[in-house]
């Protein structure tokens, strides 16, 4: 019998791809449905089993727009080469009055305009202890994002030197889908009644 030195190997005939050729996306299951008492990790986009979306600061925010739409996600983490979180931009960046402002604030045009320019920076973002979230339910999650007045929230673990790790990712429109029915996130909510509301108690 040869040995895998001495076998030799053709090479597999190749042909040129045919225009029409697609990449295909695999078909986004059905996230089951949930009420308010479920277990908050039951509407947690878990990082340790989907592979965050990522974009660089200095990415133009047409490009982030495609990164978003070709992802079917609504915010991407902003980070630097050695993937620490600089920020987060979310669609409602993109698509709202923040590059208006910064057009009217800095001149130049749309195409002018980085993810840096209009992401929520670092400093900014509140984040959930995983510690926390694991004793959570759905309707703790969503009055957390109803008091913030906040579409996203992250959840993140404790590691050696003090350092965080984002574990997982919130969203109000995830909530809305799983739920079946409309939550109510836009301006923080200043009361319990205001909370109460867009809760739907």
């Amino acid at each position: 019998m040869m040995g895998a030195m001495e076998r030799r190997y053709s090479p597999i005939p190749s042909q040129a791809m045919r225009a029409g050729a697609v990449v295909p996306q695999p078909e986004a299951t059905q996230a089951p449905p949930i009420t308010l008492d479920h277990p908050a990790v039951a509407i947690m986009t878990d990082l340790q089993r989907v592979p965050p979306v990522l974009v660089d600061p200095e990415v133009d925010i047409e490009a982030a727009m495609r990164i978003m739409i070709r992802r079917n996600v609504r915010s991407l983490f902003v980070v630097d080469v050695e993937h620490e979180v600089l920020g987060l931009i979310t669609a409602t960046d993109l698509l709202g009055e923040k590059p208006v402002q910064h057009i009217r604030e800095h001149g130049g045009r749309r195409t002018d305009i980085r993810v840096r320019d209009l992401m929520t920076p670092r400093a900014r973002l509140e984040v959930l202890p995983m510690s926390e979230v694991a004793a959570s339910r759905v309707g703790n999650v969503l009055a957390t994002l109803v008091r913030a007045g906040r579409q996203h929230a992250m959840a993140v673990d404790d590691v050696a030197g003090g350092r965080q790790v984002v574990r997982g990712v919130f969203s109000a429109s995830q909530i809305e889908k799983q739920l079946g029915r409309p939550v109510h996130v836009g301006a923080p909510a200043r009361t319990f009644a205001e909370l109460e509301a867009a809760l739907g108690a």
